[in-house]
């Protein structure tokens, strides 16, 4: 008798592969209208891998944020068209110059913030005109994007992160187990033949083509999804 395959048993949606959001903070979002706030406090949330700041706005309304570098206890945050270029200011894209570093990009206005949300990353503006604004993201990639969309000035906190080292397996294994990830990953050529499409055969050669139909049923559909090319980009 066979057993049900990682991509099956993550569709049950079971308490292995469902995200603790219970134990998290809260959710990071742009303030929904414009405010001017003070941050009371610098949280720590597993869900997160970036420093967050608690803002209590004028309104008696508090928001979680990334917190960005430089930012301390007491300094004042402003979200609106009006404020100025400042460490962690919320503007629309249109209002802020060329060559300015931001983070937590909205993808739509008014979504919250979409893009560049990892500790220690950051955007740039790199030219704007009257219906949209060209900015480079840390891929090196360059989107276009609405100019209502709004970003956070400055670059996110935490840039560290990705230089400790985690020396031990259980130390990878602990900070996994904070998002309720499944570690370790094992590829599918090491597992069995009941275990993964790719399993078996005693070594490490695939038994079948790594590009998957978009028609396959949930058991088949594994490696590359319908892809539109394949191979080295020549």
């Amino acid at each position: 008798m066979g057993k049900r395959i990682i991509q099956q048993r993550r569709g049950r949606g079971t308490k292995t592969y469902t995200s603790p959001g219970f134990r998290f903070k809260g959710a990071v979002k742009h303030p929904s209208l414009d405010s001017s706030g003070v941050v009371v406090d610098l949280v720590h949330c597993g869900g997160h891998s970036a420093p967050l700041m608690e803002v209590a706005y004028a309104g008696g309304e508090t928001h979680l944020a990334f917190a960005p570098e430089g930012i301390t206890v007491g300094n004042s945050v402003t979200a609106g068209p009006s404020a100025e270029i400042k460490n962690g200011n919320v503007l629309p894209l249109q209002m802020i110059p060329e060559g300015t570093l931001i983070y937590n990009i909205e993808l739509r206005p008014g979504d919250g913030g979409k893009l560049v949300r990892t500790s220690g990353v950051f955007a740039k503006v790199i030219a704007k005109t009257d219906k949209d604004v060209r900015v480079l993201l840390p891929s090196r990639k360059e989107k276009l994007l609405a100019p209502e969309c709004r970003a956070s000035v400055g670059v996110i906190a935490g840039s560290g992160r990705t230089e400790k080292p985690f020396l031990r397996a259980g130390t990878r294994y602990m900070k996994m187990r904070v998002r309720n990830k499944l570690y370790p990953h094992v590829c599918g050529i090491s597992m069995n033949a009941v275990d993964h499409p790719f399993g078996g055969k005693c070594s490490h050669i695939k038994g079948r083509p790594t590009q998957s139909p978009r028609s396959a049923p949930p058991g088949r559909k594994v490696g590359k999804i319908a892809p539109r090319r394949t191979g080295r980009r020549r």
